[in-house]
């Protein structure tokens, strides 16, 4: 049985101009220990699938169908209160933006105390600091400055903080939605290698949400690719990188920059995403037949464990078993 299985999710955001659509009949399975990807551009979809895990969408969002598990037992079904005590215990989630997160009247030890006391009511205040310095020591913040405020720590210091209260409850899942973000690219490399050395250490499974397909490919062990709240590709990650099968995957390929070569074009996506308020009848990508134009392309697996959301891809296997 897998950590997680996400199965036929859709949800919507239901807006008074109607409803959005934001992510539109998603399945895939995570095991323990293991990194998943989930990659593409601003409204794709990814980071409110992230929330779906917590069962955080914010309103207007609304799970309309589908089953998200974790070891089996399916948290769409839970009570709120049910919920709760799974958020920091089993699933935890390190958010986008930690100054905005992290409450600026209060240090940082009173909010693990807040944390853990919610969770383990059992835990004397004295064990819940001992708890907060192991694990700011482990994302390597001195334990002294656990008296600090918010304020004083620079912005990849209170990332730290942010994964140091998301593994604090030693968690199965841990949710890292832009982690990066904002962050110059040498503190962004060390907060990756820290997710990296956390997951190995602590067995978690890992799911990081990114924009930049470059991070997912040299991180996770598997990848999804979203685009307008469509899964358009997922595989292991070497061999979405050695043979990537739809043309929204191959676009963002061709887009990252290699610093070996002197002379590189870097090729642009043509186009815009759909408004999903008013989505294509077909598909949402890039219509190239009158099909794509008129049916909305279905997932098929091109090769074991890699699934492509293209009509192409549907005649390239009806071909091969004809031959």
């Amino acid at each position: 049985m897998s950590l997680l299985e996400v199965d036929s999710l859709i949800i919507e955001y239901r807006t008074r101009r109607g409803n959005i659509r934001a992510v539109n009949n998603l399945s895939f399975n995570l095991e323990k220990g293991e990194t998943m990807g989930l990659v593409g551009e601003s409204g794709s979809g990814k980071s409110t699938l992230g929330l779906s895990i917590i069962r955080l969408v914010p309103p207007p969002g609304v799970i309309v169908s589908g089953h998200i598990r974790i070891d089996g037992t399916d948290i769409l079904s839970l009570s709120e209160e049910e919920m709760r005590s799974l958020r920091g215990k089993k699933i935890a989630l390190v958010f986008q933006d930690p100054m905005t997160s992290l409450n600026p009247v209060k240090k940082v030890g009173a909010h693990f105390i807040e944390l853990i006391s919610t969770h383990e009511p059992e835990i004397s205040e004295k064990e819940a600091l001992e708890r907060a310095e192991k694990a700011l020591n482990d994302v390597g913040i001195l334990a002294e400055r656990i008296n600090d405020y918010p304020h004083q720590f620079s912005g990849g210091m209170r990332q730290r903080i942010m994964i140091a209260l998301a593994i604090a409850l030693n968690p199965d899942l841990v949710i890292a939605d832009e982690p990066t973000t904002a962050l110059d690219v040498i503190v962004q490399a060390k907060i990756l290698d820290l997710l990296k050395k956390l997951r190995d250490k602590y067995g978690m499974a890992l799911i990081l949400i990114t924009h930049d397909l470059s991070i997912v490919l040299e991180r996770c062990d598997k990848i999804i690719v979203m685009y307008a709240g469509n899964l358009v590709e997922y595989a292991n990650s070497g061999e979405l990188h050695r043979n990537p099968r739809h043309p929204y995957t191959q676009g963002l390929l061709q887009s990252i920059p290699n610093i070996e070569l002197a002379e590189q074009k870097l090729e642009a996506i043509p186009g815009i995403p759909p408004n999903l308020l008013n989505p294509p009848k077909g598909c949402r990508f890039s219509p190239a037949s009158k099909k794509c134009w008129i049916e909305e392309p279905p997932i098929v697996e091109s090769s074991p464990g890699h699934f492509v959301r293209c009509f192409r891809e549907e005649n390239n296997l009806e071909r091969s078993h004809k031959r």
